[in-house]
């Protein structure tokens, strides 16, 4: 099973053929932040879900107190850039609140249960991230 850097490296080999398709068939995509600090190009490779033509994923950090480094970034930088298999675009970050998170958590959580479990562990509310393609 692929993590980190080099799920993103196999997966931007193979467009997405290798790394899409993750654990037990769940898919990620590739996430390209600019770095808040220090201005350069991240890469991550997280679940996702496309809801209405956008990609949504969520800032979970497996439960931790705080937000992955990720999101502090696209809060900084909100256009990013993504790739869903060999499709490539920039988009722009925005978190979801309200009813629309509550939808949007339902739907990734159908996919990764492990989001439910993350959410009990922390006090903080979890991100849902809706990638707007611009």
């Amino acid at each position: 099973m692929l993590f980190g850097d080099e799920h993103v490296r196999r997966y931007e080999e193979t467009d997405g053929e290798v790394g899409h398709d993750w654990k037990d068939g769940v898919p990620a995509l590739v996430l390209t932040t600019t770095g808040r600090k220090t201005g350069q190009e991240r890469k991550f490779a997280l679940i996702y879900q496309e809801v209405d033509g956008n990609a949504v994923i969520v800032a979970s950090k497996g439960g931790a107190p705080n937000h992955p480094g990720w999101y502090f970034n696209l809060l900084e930088h909100p256009e990013v850039g993504v790739q869903v298999k060999a499709d490539k675009y920039q988009a722009r970050a925005r978190t979801s609140s309200g009813e629309e998170r509550a939808k949007l958590w339902d739907k990734l959580a159908a996919v990764w249960p492990d989001y439910n479990e993350y959410a009990k562990k922390t006090d903080r509310e979890i991100p849902v991230v809706v990638l707007e393609r611009l």
